[in-house]
C-alpha cells in the first residue's frame, strides 16, 4: 500500500494537475474594442446616441406646456428640482409618432452641463458595436431633416475613407 497524502498535499496535487490542463487566458490585445450607445427609434428610423451624452432615460414625464412655442416643443418638467425642457425630436424632424404613449421615452441629454430632454418613440436599449466591424462608408440619405444632426464618433472620423 502506498503512502497516503495529507489533505494539503492532495490539494497541491489537484492544483498542479488543473494548471497543466487549464487553457491560457486571452492576451489583452485580442480583446474586442467596442463603441456603446443608447439605441432609439423615431418613426421607422433607428438611431444611436453616444453613451457619454445620455445622462438617463425617463418614461414620458408629466409636462407643462409652454404657450407661444413651436409645436415640437413638448414642454418642461421638473427633474429632481431642475427645470428640464423637453423637445419632441420626431416632431422637430417632421415625423409623426408611430407608437402609443406607453413606449415613448425621454432621453436626458447632457451637453456641456446643459440638460435637455429629447422625446423619442421607443428606446431600444444599450447597443454595442465592434470597432473593427463598423461600416465607415458615408451613410445613405435616410432622413433629410436629420442629416445635419447625424455624425460619427470623434475617434472614427480619422479612419473614414476620404470622398
Amino acid at each position: 500500500m502506498g503512502e497516503s497524502l495529507t489533505a494539503f498535499e492532495l490539494l497541491l496535487d489537484i492544483d498542479r494537475r488543473c494548471r497543466l490542463l487549464a487553457a491560457d487566458l486571452p492576451l489583452q490585445e485580442t480583446r474586442l474594442q467596442t463603441w456603446s450607445g443608447i439605441g432609439f427609434r423615431l418613426g421607422e428610423h433607428c438611431f444611436v446616441a453616444p453613451m457619454g451624452e445620455v445622462a438617463e432615460v425617463l418614461t414620458a414625464p408629466r409636462l407643462s406646456r409652454i404657450p407661444g412655442v413651436k409645436p415640437w416643443v413638448a414642454g418642461v418638467t421638473n427633474l429632481r428640482g431642475q427645470l428640464l425642457p423637453v423637445t419632441d425630436l420626431g416632431g422637430f424632424l417632421g415625423l409623426e409618432a408611430h407608437q402609443g404613449r406607453k413606449q415613448r421615452r425621454v432621453l436626458v441629454v447632457d451637453h456641456d452641463e446643459l440638460l435637455a430632454g429629447l422625446q423619442v418613440d421607443e428606446v431600444l436599449g444599450l447597443q454595442h458595436f465592434a470597432l473593427d466591424g463598423l461600416d465607415l462608408a458615408p451613410p445613405s440619405p435616410l432622413l433629410g431633416s436629420a442629416a445635419p444632426f447625424i455624425g460619427y464618433p470623434e475617434f472614427l472620423v480619422d479612419k473614414m475613407p476620404k470622398m
